[in-house]
């Protein structure tokens, strides 16, 4: 069975009571079985990473930008437009939100217009009507004023101006590239190349976009809308991206021609192996149309195989006659978590060669080149491991230290010294705790990548500038740390512990950066206290625990809701799910109360309930990439113009969820397994 595809759920409602151990052995087996026919021939798993609708209708307008309107492509994603579209006529950022995004929405508009559907269309007209009804057009983002304005659908004077310029700043300058995060600065670099152009691919005179500004383009305000509580600073560099537009339209950039070559040469230097740039969308698809507007040729190699990439099925996902491009993939974390899973189970030796193939694949994945994040960490050789398949420019502390997790028990073992395993080991460790923050955490790709000042800049209206450290990467360091013998008597992890202490709700929970929400922050922080020694009868461990145990429901399970990281009252809440009940267990296992031991059991029986032909089904989105906040750290919610300041309210305008379609297997196996 594909992972990308639905297992429709057992409908047994839990039983509570009697020895579970039957019924865990049997799930265990039968996940087990289904880990080992899901793995991939060279020795990895992955699953399919599902986002939204903007990654499609950028791909629909992006070959038409770069002159190649007649890809087979294009229809096939015009057709998972059409099938993710909601029934109020909106497209989502993930699934079951309680409203659709005006961005996702104007892009799917733009995308299908491109592709010829009239203005009559019944999907455009529920598409348009619902834009209309919310003044759409004065609020999209960013990004989607970039992609108007790129087919000559918005003026590019009403962007916000990325000079390219920017690539020479010094690296110790606040607006140095090397200051954004890792993403940001991938994305920057290309829009920088193709503001310094202003290029525009006309749509078909038919096509046009006319239909959304019923009121005549003349009258319409394209500008920036104002930030409810904007300072100074906001003030300044409104007035300075109007200066920068100025400046380039009477053609006072004595330096331009210059910084454009430095860019497009830092571009075509971070191109991954597979064709994309930093394993993820944005800065594929912009680099290929920057590369495209400088005059590269589709046959150019560095195009050519940025072009490939979209017909390749680890980047393509086909499901019958309609494609999806994923926005990421997610091989080297798929793969150690199933490996974890693996083990949890106790089931290394039932799976001995599936296991062996996965290290060995694992191994052969070691980042051993200086990345970006060579720029401000000196002194430390290259070690770790990235999220995807050939990103050798951004390995992410996270993958590294659930990586260390998996290969820690193999370190003395016969067979695997000439394997290199240990050495991989102590190179990740140097390279993890060379990567510690200041404040004593640790963030994905970059050391104190926290400079807030960098998100006043309009540009970074989008979503997250800044990698801050955060609780779970943090928390991951701490289990992998712990689990090669580290304790609290160690200054980085009694650094790391103090950090966690800091960061803790008021109710016991911690939030979750990188998966939704404060049950992925409790559910990593408390395995990772126990793995590192701490008192787990210490007062906040046990509010923690105590917090879990409140969050369960009813039918046993755990749910979390996206909406919770903009509505307070959604904290904890929502549909149920395999992955945030695991999550929960296994917060609550590392405590161990015996208070809980029920609480646990109910959990079992929801998961060995759920579980069919071997695994789990998980619509909802359970992973984040963007909780749309700016700052890459948590935030007041009970700020009252929270929604105002940020321009989004729980449908997430500004973030960027995720779902990952192997977190409803390997976390229930770790669960059921611990």
């Amino acid at each position: 069975m594909s992972l990308s595809e639905s297992v429709a759920p057992a409908s047994a409602t839990p039983a509570i009571g009697g020895d579970p151990r039957a019924a865990i052995d049997a799930a265990i087996d039968s996940g087990v079985d289904w880990l080992r026919d899901a793995q991939d021939s060279d020795g990895y798993w992955v699953g399919r990473l599902e986002s939204n609708s903007c990654m499609e209708a950028e791909w629909i307008l992006a070959l038409h930008v770069i002159g190649l309107s007649d890809h087979p492509l294009r229809p096939r994603l015009a057709k998972s437009l059409l099938r993710e579209q909601r029934e109020d006529g909106s497209w989502e950022v993930y699934r079951g939100a309680p409203s659709g995004d005006v961005n996702a929405t104007v892009e799917a508009y733009a995308a299908l217009r491109a592709m010829g559907r009239k203005v009559d269309d019944p999907a455009l007209v529920k598409a348009r009507e619902w834009i209309l009804a919310r003044d759409g057009m004065r609020n999209i983002r960013v990004f989607t004023r970039y992609w108007l304005a790129l087919i000559g659908e918005w003026p590019w004077e009403q962007t916000p101006n990325v000079p390219p310029e920017v690539i020479r700043f010094p690296s110790w300058f606040p607006f140095s590239i090397y200051n954004f995060a890792q993403w940001a600065r991938a994305t920057l670099t290309p829009i920088a190349v193709l503001s310094a152009k202003r290029p525009v691919t006309p749509l078909n005179p038919a096509s046009r976009l006319d239909e959304l500004f019923p009121d005549g383009r003349a009258t319409f305000d394209y500008g920036l809308p104002g930030k409810a509580d904007g300072d100074v600073w906001d003030r300044f560099f409104l007035f300075a991206d109007k200066a920068l537009h100025t400046a380039q339209s009477l053609k006072i950039t004595p330096l331009r021609r210059g910084a454009v070559k430095t860019a497009l040469e830092w571009i075509i230097n971070h191109q991954d192996a597979d064709g994309v740039w930093g394993g993820i969308q944005p800065p594929w698809i912009y680099s290929l149309m920057a590369l495209c507007n400088e005059g590269y040729a589709h046959s150019h190699p560095v195009v050519a195989k940025a072009i490939a990439a979209l017909d390749d099925p680890r980047w393509r996902v086909d499901v019958e006659d309609v494609s999806y491009i994923q926005a990421s993939v997610s091989p080297v974390w798929d793969t150690v978590l199933s490996l974890l899973a693996v083990q949890d189970c106790d089931a290394e030796g039932a799976a001995a060669e599936e296991v062996e193939r996965a290290i060995d694949w694992v191994l052969s994945k070691e980042v051993r080149a200086h990345g970006d994040w060579g720029v401000k960490v000196k002194g430390v050789e290259p070690g770790g491991w990235a999220f995807q398949y050939e990103n050798l420019k951004y390995p992410d502390v996270d993958d590294t230290a659930v990586a260390l997790i998996v290969l820690a028990p193999y370190r003395n073992r016969p067979g695997w010294a000439a394997k290199g395993v240990k050495e991989a080991i102590d190179r990740a460790v140097a390279w993890v705790l060379a990567m510690q923050c200041r404040n004593g955490g640790w963030a994905a790709f970059d050391k104190d990548n926290d400079k807030r000042i960098l998100t006043k800049i309009p540009f970074c209206d989008f979503g997250e500038a800044l990698d801050p450290p955060s609780v779970d990467v943090t928390a991951h360091v701490l289990e992998a740390l712990g689990a090669l013998g580290y304790d609290a008597r160690h200054p980085a992890v009694a650094r790391g512990l103090a950090y966690l202490k800091a960061e803790q709700e008021a109710d016991g929970s911690w939030f979750g950066r990188w998966g939704v929400n404060y049950v992925y922050g409790a559910g990593a922080v408390l395995p990772a206290l126990k793995a590192v020694g701490v008192d787990m009868r210490s007062d906040f461990v046990l509010k923690a625990a105590d917090w879990l145990a409140s969050s369960q429901q009813a039918d046993g399970a755990w749910g979390e809701s996206c909406a919770s990281y903009m509505d307070p009252s959604q904290k904890a809440k929502g549909r149920p799910t395999p992955s945030q009940t695991a999550w929960a267990m296994m917060g609550l296992l590392a405590v161990a109360r015996p208070e809980d031991r029920a609480a646990i059991e109910r959990g079992v029986a929801y998961l060995t309930n759920a579980q069919a032909d071997g695994t789990w089904d998980e619509p909802e989105y359970t992973g984040t990439g963007f909780p749309g906040y700016g700052v890459g750290a948590t935030i007041r919610l009970d700020d009252p113009k929270l929604q105002e300041r940020l321009a989004q309210g729980p449908e997430l305008s500004r973030a960027f969820m995720i779902n990952y379609n192997m977190y409803r297997h390997y976390f229930p196996l770790m669960a059921l397994g611990r």
